[in-house]
């Protein structure tokens, strides 16, 4: 699957951004609304909440399986079933980080200059 690689390859230009931000920030460069920096900060917060969200899904859908589960355990089907239920679910937590990201990166554009 290709979202993956590109979803990570966008997240650490976001974190670039960030970084590149602050140095300027630093530095004394003010942009021309000081909501440029906000909706870039937001981004990257979006991106980490959205990590600890992605991660919370496999706990829920294992807690949901009970304290004495073993997955070696599960028929090769339920296993497979399982996982494709995990999988769905980190990947729409992180379609819509995704959609939220680039909502703030493109009014951070907006604003910036």
């Amino acid at each position: 699957m290709v979202f993956w690689p590109l979803l990570r390859v966008a997240q650490a230009a976001v974190a670039l951004q960030a970084l590149l931000g602050m140095v300027l920030l630093a530095q004394g460069h003010r942009p021309a609304d000081d909501l440029h920096v906000l909706y870039g900060i937001a981004a990257l917060v979006v991106n980490l909440v959205a990590e600890g969200m992605r991660a919370g899904v496999a706990q829920r859908e294992l807690a949901e399986l009970g304290d004495e589960f073993v997955l070696d355990d599960l028929p090769e089907d339920e296993q497979l079933a399982l996982a494709r239920r995990i999988a769905r679910g980190e990947l729409g937590v992180m379609t819509i980080a995704t959609l939220l990201v680039l909502t703030l990166v493109l009014r951070a554009w907006q604003t910036g200059g």
